[in-house]
């Protein structure tokens, strides 16, 4: 860990969703020790679930007086907004974080959720002893991070990564549209009524969920196992353009869809290995990360030592 981190006694992270925000407190060891996790109450707006939810765990993780918070969402690092969230409507036209830090007393960082869990990973997880790693998260949406020599590569703007905007054949069809997990859901029923023998046939067509699916799988579902190989597959597609434009060392993917582990993970290895230069791939780590559902709000809890 870098000699910031080893400077603090603990972090404190947290993740906002469209559906709950999740928080954590990291020691000086980098070890999670306290979790707190709440959906979000809609009557209330972003900002008054946020101040909130700030109250809650300075009671619950003891006093602090920073927090790194994970978006799901753009950020302008220059202005220090968000650029684009679906979480946070107003976007640029208020200084939403220097609202909330007026309001609780607590410094704020804010970062990409998928940079976040990129960092989190590259820290303490999977990616940890490495100097340089490309990060993917499979799950609402799809998103990505570079980590080049410890420190998260954001691009001209800002916004480098966005792994799910990918093209994935010449008719421009992008990784997202087919690997996210409303969409591998979609697929998934598009199909329904061609394999009667699956398990997921005593499910109502429109009951099905990412978990089902995933169960199936893991019960030796045929139908099930393919669905998802077929993700692997379009996954593996984008992460040999990664291997061959940034031969990096290690790739760590992460997201709800990577519970289904070696039923996704080892179709994008054998497209990947397929599609990408032979010296590159055999230079290239693909696997699973280790932070699962707390990655971004831990790389957000990291990220607030340099704040």
């Amino acid at each position: 860990m870098s000699e910031a981190l080893n400077q603090a006694d603990k972090f404190v992270g947290i993740e906002i969703s469209n559906s709950s925000i999740n928080g954590v407190c990291v020691n000086k060891n980098g070890e999670l020790t306290v979790v707190h996790k709440v959906l979000l109450n809609k009557e209330l707006d972003p900002f008054n679930n946020l101040v909130n939810f700030i109250n809650e765990i300075l009671d619950r993780f003891g006093g602090f007086d920073k927090i790194g918070i994970a978006v799901p969402g753009l950020i302008n690092r220059e202005t220090r907004r968000v650029a684009f969230s679906t979480f946070i409507p107003e976007h640029e036209k208020t200084d939403f974080f220097r609202e909330i830090e007026a309001e609780t007393g607590v410094k704020i960082l804010i970062e990409n959720d998928a940079n976040a869990a990129a960092y989190g990973e590259f820290l303490i997880g999977a990616g940890r002893g490495n100097r340089n790693m490309f990060y993917a998260t499979l799950g609402t949406g799809v998103g990505g991070a570079i980590i080049f020599d410890g420190k998260i590569w954001h691009g001209a703007s800002g916004f480098a990564g966005e792994f799910g905007h990918l093209a994935i054949n010449s008719e421009g069809l992008k990784l997202e549209d087919v690997a996210s997990s409303a969409n591998i859901v979609e697929r998934t029923r598009s199909r329904y009524h061609q394999d009667h023998t699956s398990s997921l046939s005593k499910i109502g067509e429109y009951e099905i969920t990412l978990n089902d699916i995933i169960n199936a799988a893991n019960n030796e579902d045929d139908f099930a196992q393919m669905m998802l190989e077929r993700t692997g597959n379009y996954v593996g597609t984008a992460i040999a353009g990664v291997i061959n434009l940034l031969n990096i060392e290690k790739i760590v993917i992460g997201g709800d869809i990577m519970q289904a582990e070696h039923f996704v993970l080892d179709a994008i290895i054998l497209r990947a290995k397929k599609l990408s230069f032979a010296p590159s791939f055999e230079t290239t780590e693909i696997l699973v990360g280790k932070l699962g559902e707390n990655a971004a709000a831990i790389g957000a809890g990291l990220l607030s030592a340099e704040y």
